[in-house]
């Protein structure tokens, strides 16, 4: 046991990331029951509809399962409300000030960790009062930090500032990744990208079908001005790059996106106008498989890994 694995009361230091459109109740539960920590993404839910999305989770695992809250969205207050009142007892805050909503949730029973990019913003959710942090390296899928640190020089930057514990993001799909950033210093890792293409993701079909075809070279941040966020590269992607060669003002880019860009790509599998997200370790990517064997291979492959590295001479 370390010490994400007695925060969270879980088997395996394995947290799937709380993913819009990717990570309803079916996904949080199956990692739940194979050991790691599930998380329900209420980013792209609206509020009734998270509430149905706990209490399915609830019936579905007895085991210990959170909410990924990103605190820019709209109905944040009636979101929190409904995580108090259905007794979530973890939840994961990003993409806003972390002493918002810490304090509350504290107040209310609830564990809470907070999804940074820097050691500067490490160290400000330290202050207000969060369990652990996830720091997110530049590789990531999804909205993305301003910073571009990647994950190999985050890790051990982060490390050396905050006494909490630290969970890795960004680039990790394999227990050998796992491996390689608990020995820079992470005390877990939360794993995004690989659980997309996984049977019980929310996500369609066709969007799964893309991500275990990305290679390398094929994802891009962008977006910059608005979140940062990275693109497999496909008809929406070449038209943002198009728009930026004319120099466009925010609100030019904003019209470019519309609304419900990114439901269009990933959850209703619009490959040329949707906004696909994930992350460059797509690369390695090649197969959709449950998410228990998904937890239980990273496992098996950290472990002999971890042999491996032992058996290193110099």
């Amino acid at each position: 046991m370390n010490t994400i694995t007695a925060l969270f009361k879980i088997k395996y230091p394995i947290i799937q990331g709380g993913m819009i459109w990717n990570s309803g109740y079916k996904l949080a539960s199956a990692v739940s029951n194979a050991g790691g920590l599930g998380l329900i993404g209420a980013g792209s839910m609206y509020p009734e509809v998270l509430r149905e999305h706990i209490q399915k989770c609830k019936q579905a695992t007895s085991k210990p399962f959170g909410v990924n809250v990103p605190m820019l969205y709209p109905n944040i207050e009636e979101i929190m409300k409904i995580i108090v009142e259905e007794g979530v007892k973890i939840v994961f805050t990003s993409a806003g000030n972390p002493k918002t909503w810490t304090s509350y949730l504290k107040e209310n029973g609830v564990t809470v960790v907070h999804v940074v990019s820097s050691s500067v913003f490490a160290l400000k959710a330290q202050d207000a009062g969060v369990d652990a942090v996830v720091a997110e390296g530049f590789e990531a899928g999804g909205h993305n930090g301003r910073e571009e640190t990647t994950t190999l020089t985050l890790i051990p930057i982060v490390k050396e500032k905050i006494k909490i514990p630290l969970i890795a993001a960004g680039g990790i799909a394999t227990g050998r990744g796992m491996l390689a950033v608990m020995v820079l210093g992470a005390d877990g890792v939360q794993v995004g990208s690989r659980f997309v293409a996984s049977l019980e993701s929310s996500a369609h079909d066709n969007f799964k079908e893309t991500v275990i075809n990305v290679k390398e070279g094929d994802t891009q941040l962008t977006l910059k001005e608005l979140a940062p966020v990275r693109l497999i590269k496909n008809k929406f992607y070449q038209d943002v790059q198009d728009l930026y060669q004319t120099s466009p003002t925010k609100e030019e880019i904003v019209a470019l996106l519309g609304r419900a860009r990114a439901k269009r790509g990933m959850f209703e599998g619009d490959l040329i106008e949707g906004e696909l997200e994930i992350g460059q370790v797509a690369g390695i990517i090649h197969v959709i498989k449950p998410a228990g064997e998904i937890v239980e291979e990273m496992i098996t492959d950290f472990e002999l890994a971890k042999k491996e590295v032992l058996n290193i001479n110099f």
